[in-house]
């Protein structure tokens, strides 16, 4: 099954040539997840190819513009473009009424309902589960409320290895094991075959973790233990680390300390200041702490691999 992160942009509050406003898309199976959604998001979808009306759920970090403010014309085009079916949205109180004033005084009514979860972004739970994923808020330490993402992949049925399988059985066997249960005896209903004896070691689930707008916070590391893929602002260069301390953002050092305490198999730096034309020194600098560091440029796509990436 297909896990793979598509970066549309990584920019910070003012725009530059050639960045976008935060927004990403993680694939995973058949499903496609929106986080964030900036300015011209829209324009980011359709030039990577990407329908809006795959998208089922989107999830919002947080109520600064350059993280939300694109929500306002997608949401509009699905509606001119026919969309019927239900839109979910996650993020911080506020964005449902923000949504509605502004469909509200625009005379816009929606051909389609949109299902508003607001979290808490102070707490770490679980919000959202389907059969591919389950979601879980990380609190962030910003401005206003802001909350990360981790997503973990469900875990994956177990392959049967043939040669532990016993003679003799039927299909209908086979498929019950295959579905991971146990073959039971007919009569009596004793165990004949245990899944557990004929399967393979359990599969890697995969797991990300979307960071957004939030100061250096080293105990964040216990939530994103591990992860595959940490994506973590970096805002400034560590020169800079009193300014990301006053405006409650990180230095790309400090996304690289906190990739390195968590152990994660790779770290993307993004949300880079408007006052960078050249990325690399931010590279570099994240890199002096966390060597498995790639920058989110516009355009990347990172796919997960089946068994865990290893820092």
């Amino acid at each position: 099954m297909e896990f793979e992160l598509r970066i549309l942009g990584s920019g910070s509050a003012t725009p530059v040539p050639n960045r976008h406003h935060t927004a990403q898309v993680l694939t995973v199976g058949n499903m496609l997840y929106l986080l964030d959604c900036g300015e011209g998001t829209q324009r980011r979808l359709l030039e990577h190819k990407i329908s809006p009306h795959r998208l089922r759920v989107i999830f919002i970090s947080h109520l600064h513009g350059d993280h939300f403010f694109g929500l306002f014309g997608l949401l509009g085009t699905m509606h001119l473009q026919g969309r019927t079916e239900p839109l979910r949205l996650f993020g911080p109180a506020g964005l449902d009424e923000v949504l509605t004033t502004q469909f509200r005084h625009s005379g816009t009514e929606l051909g389609f309902d949109l299902e508003y979860t607001l979290v808490d972004p102070t707490q770490h739970l679980l919000v959202y589960e389907d059969r591919n994923v389950t979601v879980h808020t990380m609190p962030m330490h910003h401005r206003i409320p802001c909350c990360g993402y981790l997503f973990r992949e469900q875990p994956r049925r177990r392959s049967l290895v043939r040669e532990l399988l016993p003679a003799g059985l039927t299909p209908a066997q086979l498929h019950q094991l295959s579905q991971g249960e146990d073959v039971l005896d007919e009569a009596n209903g004793a165990v004949l075959v245990r899944h557990a004896e004929v399967a393979g070691p359990p599969k890697h689930a995969r797991s990300y973790a979307f960071c957004s707008d939030t100061v250096f916070t080293p105990s964040m590391a216990e939530m994103v233990h591990k992860v595959d893929i940490l994506y973590h602002e970096a805002t400034f260069l560590e020169d800079l680390k009193e300014r990301a301390a006053v405006t409650l953002h990180s230095t790309a050092r400090q996304a690289g300390e906190l990739a390195r305490i968590a152990e994660v198999g790779q770290l993307l730096i993004g949300h880079f200041s408007s006052r960078y034309r050249d990325l690399e020194p931010l590279l570099r600098e994240a890199r002096t702490e966390f060597s498995n560091t790639q920058l989110a440029l516009e355009g990347t796509i990172v796919s997960v691999p089946t068994t865990a990436i290893l820092a």
